[in-house]
């Protein structure tokens, strides 16, 4: 039963293959944020003192980088399991790949560990570090503490999850989040609605929805008769797994971290505007968030199919994956962008009853929402080289496009005019010198691997 999950990315029809995989992956990913934009939501409606209503999404909004950060490094590492188990099925090394599985539980509960203690006992001072507003980091930090309470059964699900995608399994992640994520709505309205609680109560439901889900990822992994199966003789660590897991997801996790610490200096400048525009940015985010997760899901596709056929040897079908999941993530980026904005109006209302914070919600959604088409072409080869074994160049790569890029933007071009306008400009400045960059070194990064894969198959 469980090996119908799965799915040999070697062999067989590929876009059909790459669709089957990303579809669930998409859903999954924008599920996500949509159980995630419920906890926005639900603050921005069903909270009667608007004042405090605002002030609640505005503490929400402005935790969110800071946790992308602090987080970012470590789930890194499950990119790096992913990668190792899609190379093990690839080559057919049962073994190995169980060896990978069973580490990653264990090194998922101890950074889970490391994170509950950072972010629960230094969330106010990093908020600080933010320039958060002393009007809503009271409530920005008893987010941030609930949220990592949580984080050692967090980083669990995000390890397993990881894990089934190597082999295939996009499936089951998908129905176990949509449990969690129901769990986590009807806790959202009993807290906020009925209990009149209000960051403290989202944040309860988020890390109750992914506890659930977490179990019934485990309980499959424990199940599961695949590459994919946890056997408890392997929760242990294995020296030469772990330094490979480590080569790939640090990397990995670094450029998270790039990533994350531009957003962080962004959304620091931007709460220097006042509640308002913090909620205007925060409502524009939690809408844009559909389309890069889409987006992301299918370089998350590329970067499993990718690892395998690497595994398997076959740098044609590699090239093949490669120009197939561009061109589907560019339809998909061109379609959720339009449809976002043709309804962005009625969208952003969903969150808030400002129209002032409405109104800059929509501009930003114009300026940076309209451009994701060319982030997911970013990741997609990012994960490219990732897949390929070019971790270290993926990260580099992303820290000169887009980290570099921005920090200098932000002390350069944006003082001779600072607006809101010249802070999201440059998202799609920085998306298109990454690709720039990304597409001079894939061509020759590919022949390299062909030479050598076509010269061991010899």
């Amino acid at each position: 039963m469980a090996k119908n999950f799965e799915m040999n990315m070697s062999s067989g029809p590929l876009l059909k293959k790459i669709i089957i995989f990303a579809l669930p992956l998409i859903a999954t990913n924008v599920l996500q944020l949509l159980f995630n934009a419920a906890d926005v939501a639900v603050l921005g409606k069903f909270i009667h003192d608007k004042t405090l209503s605002e002030t609640a999404v505005a503490a929400v909004g402005s935790t969110n980088p800071l946790i992308n950060l602090i987080v970012g490094l470590f789930v890194g590492l499950s990119v790096g399991a992913n990668v190792l188990i899609a190379r093990y099925a690839g080559k057919g090394d049962d073994e190995s790949a169980k060896k990978v599985v069973g580490m990653s539980m264990l090194v998922s509960v101890l950074l889970g560990a490391i994170l509950l203690v950072v972010g629960y006992f230094c969330s106010r001072y990093f908020l600080g570090w933010m320039n958060c507003p002393d009007s809503v980091i009271e409530l920005s930090t008893k987010y941030m503490q609930i949220y990592f309470i949580g984080m050692p059964i967090m980083m669990l699900y995000n390890f397993s999850a990881s894990i089934l995608r190597a082999v295939g399994d996009t499936m089951r992640p998908l129905i176990f989040l949509i449990v969690g994520g129901v769990v986590n709505i009807g806790l959202n309205i009993l807290f906020v609605l009925a209990l009149k609680k209000n960051v403290e109560g989202v944040a309860i439901a988020t890390v109750t929805s992914q506890a659930i889900s977490a179990v019934l990822c485990i309980i499959t992994l424990i199940k599961s008769k695949g590459f994919c199966h946890l056997d408890f003789k392997y929760i242990r660590f294995f020296k030469r797994e772990l330094v490979d897991m480590i080569k790939i997801g640090l990397p990995a996790g670094l450029q998270g971290c790039v990533f994350s610490i531009s957003n962080v200096m962004i959304q620091s400048t931007i709460n220097g505007f006042g509640d308002i525009k913090m909620a205007g940015n925060t409502i524009a985010g939690q809408i844009e968030g559909f389309i890069y997760n889409a987006c992301y899901s299918v370089s998350l596709t590329t970067l499993a199919f990718v690892s395998q056929n690497y595994g398997a040897k076959k740098p044609d079908r590699i090239r093949k994956v490669v120009k197939e999941s561009i061109a589907v993530v560019s339809v998909l980026g061109f379609v959720l962008a339009g449809i976002v904005l043709l309804l962005a109006e009625p969208l952003c209302s969903v969150f808030s009853d400002s129209q002032e914070a409405i109104d800059i919600a929509i501009n930003r959604l114009y300026i940076v929402g309209s451009t994701y088409l060319i982030c997911g072409i970013m990741d997609t080869l990012s994960n490219t080289m990732r897949g390929l074994g070019k971790s270290t160049t993926a990260m580099i790569v992303s820290l000169s496009g887009s980290c570099v890029f921005r920090i200098i933007w932000i002390h350069t071009f944006y003082l001779l005019n600072p607006t809101l306008w010249m802070l999201y400009i440059v998202y799609p400045i920085s998306w298109v010198l990454t690709v720039g960059i990304f597409l001079a070194l894939y061509f020759p990064t590919m022949k390299k691997v062909e030479r050598r894969l076509l010269s061991e198959n010899e």
